[in-house]
């Protein structure tokens, strides 16, 4: 088996394809079961955010994995295969350890994927997909995310994408202080979200959300109102700001609804800012005059600017990795000796109870308690060095020296 990793994520594919390609929430306990279940499959996770979604498996072939997964998208695999990655074993693990490090997001240094992938673990332990390779994998790439994250300053004047969101509007209006921003969902991107733009102290903040409830809880934290997504098409154009992230697998503001809010807002611009994925906003709304469409992609150039300086740090952290990954490395080679090692084990027990359980009923018989127990040792070792030496004895002339070697090693025997 293999620890293989087959993924996209934001530099290998477009918005357009990464949306069709990412898993919904209630889309994933079923599909761990599925690609559980697949040939030469045998545990499986999956990482699926706005920026990536990546298949973490054990798994005899890369191939079978990418087959499933282009028909669980209902696609075809050759329309996927230049935007995928295939990693395996140890290129696979470094890949892991850069994600969970935020060295492989669109923002350097970020911490939101960290949460992502323990979501990630959690939902496969639960979905009873993960196993000790992926396991074992997923532990040490939360400590290794750890280590760099207390030892560099990866993290330092990190740009979120909230922060980008408020810095491009900060381009279209002179002060988020003078705007009304609507926040679409009640996520953790949209808290993120709403903690930025409210810091600006907007004039007015609203959420919309399907649940009523979750939306209050979060615009109550701000001082602001809630209000159920069936009203968005009639309260949209109240704002200023539009902030969109929800996990709905359709858009949920169409050009329509957005061309109608412009008319009643007499032409005044909108910016709106889409972070999910799929995508919440038709991106024909980006064809209307006086509407600013900005999505995760298109945030890339503003997130991107803090890149060059906390390059040092990146490969100051890039050390702690290839550090994790050589231990990883070294756990995988011990788990490979664990067969081995267990069936040795039992065959040295075999011998031990066969001769202990012989030496018993001569001692039962009334021989001598001596001389039970010398025949006892010397059949012991006979029988424990029998397949070592004859394996010696029937070597290959070019294999002795090495079986010598080899053997002399394991037995610690000195010149």
């Amino acid at each position: 088996m293999n620890l293989v990793v087959l993924g996209i994520n934001h530099e290998t594919a477009p918005l357009a394809v990464r949306e069709r390609l990412a898993f919904s929430q209630a889309e994933l306990a079923p599909a761990l079961s599925a690609l559980a279940g697949a040939p030469g499959v045998a545990e499986a996770a999956i990482v699926s955010t706005c920026n990536r979604t990546e298949l973490y498996v054990n798994a005899h072939e890369v191939d079978a994995v990418l087959e499933w997964f282009a028909a669980s998208r209902g696609r075809n695999p050759l329309e996927l295969a230049p935007h995928l990655y295939r990693l395996i074993d140890e290129d696979a693990a470094r890949h892991a350890f850069r994600v969970a490090a935020g060295l492989d997001s669109m923002v350097l240094g970020e911490t939101q994927i960290l949460g992502q992938l323990k979501d990630a673990e959690r939902v496969a332990r639960e979905a009873g997909s993960l196993g000790v390779l992926l396991n074992g994998l997923f532990q040490r790439a939360f400590q290794v995310a750890k280590e760099v994250r207390s030892e560099t300053r990866i993290g330092a004047a990190s740009v979120s994408m909230a922060a980008a969101a408020v810095k491009l509007a900060e381009r279209l209006y002179p002060s988020v202080s003078e705007c009304s921003v609507l926040f679409i969902g009640a996520g953790e991107m949209i808290e993120l979200c709403a903690a930025h733009f409210c810091a600006q102290h907007p004039r007015g903040m609203a959420v919309a959300n399907r649940t009523l409830e979750r939306g209050a809880r979060l615009a109550e934290q701000y001082g602001g109102s809630a209000m159920l997504l069936s009203d968005l098409s009639e309260r949209i154009a109240e704002f200023d700001i539009v902030v969109s992230c929800t996990a709905a697998p359709l858009a949920i503001v169409g050009k329509g609804t957005v061309e109608r809010a412009l008319k009643r807002r007499r032409h005044r611009p909108m910016f709106i800012v889409d972070l999910a994925v799929p995508r919440d906003v038709e991106p024909e709304v980006a064809d209307l005059p006086d509407a600013y469409l900005y999505t995760v992609d298109d945030l890339a150039e503003v997130v991107r600017n803090g890149h060059a300086a906390r390059q040092s740090e990146a490969e100051a952290a890039g050390l702690i990795i290839e550090a994790g990954v050589h231990e990883f490395r070294q756990w995988l080679a011990g788990r490979a000796l664990v067969p081995t090692i267990r069936e040795l084990k039992d065959h040295a027990d075999r011998i031990a109870r066969n001769e202990l359980a012989r030496a018993r009923k001569r001692l039962a018989a009334g021989d001598d308690a001596n001389d039970v127990l010398e025949r006892l040792s010397e059949q012991l070792a006979a029988k424990l060095l029998h397949a070592p030496l004859a394996t010696l004895n029937a070597a290959a002339p070019e294999e002795q020296e090495s079986l010598l070697r080899t053997t002399r090693r394991i037995f610690r025997l000195h010149d």
